[in-house]
């Protein structure tokens, strides 16, 4: 899943601004615009958002998922998780008390 975050930082390790992003994915500068504003995670349509994202990886974009090992070598950014080890551990552990 892809945040609004990672979007952005894509985008600006590129070089890019949004309407030249939106040109090369083929989707409109608004829709661009809706998921760097979004909340959470970058929602909308699975089509247009794989646009998005084909449009990032051809301009050689790897984004990383939480938790996952880069494939291969580059420059990038990795946003690291704020919380301790110690307590994401206790918060995941109460998360799934929880289900």
């Amino acid at each position: 899943m892809l945040t609004p975050a990672q979007l952005r930082a894509a985008r600006a390790l590129l070089g890019l601004d949004q309407r030249t992003l939106a040109e090369r994915a083929g989707v409109s500068l608004p829709t661009i615009q809706r998921m760097e504003a979004s909340d959470g995670y970058v929602r909308g349509v699975v089509e247009t958002l794989t646009r998005v994202v084909a449009a990032l990886e051809r301009e050689g974009i790897e984004l990383i998922s939480e938790n996952t090992v880069s494939a291969s070598g580059g420059r990038g950014v990795r946003l690291r998780d704020p919380t301790p080890p110690n307590l994401r551990q206790t918060s995941s552990h109460h998360l799934e008390g929880a289900s």
